[in-house]
């Protein structure tokens, strides 16, 4: 079964976060393993299985990177690894320029400043990308879902900036 067959929501990029969540509660209390203390040990293994099945799929469906992925490998899109190069040789380029822009404000003469500059660029390029994957996503083609998994990729290289940046904020703040 698959989560959102577990779940009994549309098989969608854009999932109602509420319901998820209020699906997810109702079939953790129909399988949490308190309910199984006097059962037999199977059970309770079997219980502690489904709650951890539940657990692990709630946790990617709502989390909207992780559900794209999720998606694209239920299409049978072979998602590269990390490490796996890039073709898209402007994206390089444009990983060289922020991971540049990262490492200038440490030099800044106004450090917030350039930190506000840095994470406003991120999330425009991170919305405008997403937004773009969604709508991939949703073609559902081999094409459109190769470009989505080329897009997700990209994604996931923006959301490590992003932790990057914070990193960077909190040393800059603590000294």
């Amino acid at each position: 079964m698959n989560y959102f067959q577990l779940f009994n929501i549309e098989v969608s990029f854009d999932v109602d976060l509420q319901q998820l969540s209020s699906n997810y509660q109702t079939l953790q209390k129909t399988v949490h393993p308190d309910k199984f203390v006097h059962a037999s040990e199977q059970e309770q293994r079997i219980a502690v299985q489904k709650s951890a099945h539940i657990n692990d799929a709630y946790q990617i469906l709502k989390n909207p990177l992780q559900r794209a992925q999720y998606m694209l490998v239920q299409r049978g899109v072979e998602m590269p690894n990390e490490q796996h190069s890039f073709q898209d040789t402007s994206f390089l380029m444009r990983q060289m320029d922020l991971r540049e822009m990262l490492e200038d404000v440490k030099h800044s003469a106004d450090v917030d400043a350039a930190l506000l500059e840095v994470q406003s660029v991120l999330s425009a390029e991170y919305l405008t990308l997403s937004q773009l994957m969604r709508a991939q996503i949703s073609e559902n083609n081999a094409a459109s879902n190769s470009v989505a998994c080329d897009n997700l990729r990209k994604l996931k290289f923006y959301q490590k900036l992003n932790v990057e940046v914070d990193r960077l904020e909190d040393s800059l703040l603590d000294d």
